[in-house]
């Protein structure tokens, strides 16, 4: 009880006030960490819609659907994604000394894991979601793995 009034007051004056701009400041990289997520999904699909619109072959469209997959666990290619997290490096600086936030590269690593389990999701709904064996008829394979992604992206 004694302390809660202070700690109350304290609280109202040197932390709330800044709490919505270290939010936005924070969500920059953030969001554009998740965006690239989105962003090399979409390419990775693409590129599946590509090859399979010049070579028309089945075992290959599953070889590469299985091959995105693997995509979340493909450091080279996640690497892009996880750099515009690293921007918070230098954000977290600035806030371990204003409020002792400790633990910045706890953060960004959550941050970084986050990012993989939403492309782990990603990929394993648009593998529920299209399932080569079950496509008949080539000609609409395409169309159909576009609108899955689109599905999945959504």
């Amino acid at each position: 009880a004694s302390v809660s009034e202070p700690a109350q007051k304290c609280c109202t004056e040197n932390i709330q006030p800044f709490l919505t701009s270290i939010l936005e400041e924070l969500m920059g990289p953030v969001s554009s960490g998740f965006t690239e997520v989105r962003a090399l999904f979409d390419k990775e699909v693409n590129e599946i819609i590509q090859d399979f619109q010049k070579t028309n072959d089945m075992t290959r469209l599953k070889e590469n659907v299985d091959q995105l997959m693997t995509l979340p666990f493909n450091s080279v290619k996640m690497e892009p994604c996880y750099l515009k997290v690293n921007l918070l490096q230098e954000l977290l600086q600035d806030l371990k000394s204003r409020f002792k936030v400790y633990n910045i590269d706890f953060v960004i690593q959550r941050t970084q894991n986050f990012m993989q389990e939403l492309m782990e999701n990603a990929v394993y709904t648009f593998e529920q979601l299209f399932s080569p064996s079950h496509q008949a008829d080539s000609a609409k394979v395409a169309t159909t793995i576009e609108k899955v992604k689109l599905r999945v992206l959504k």
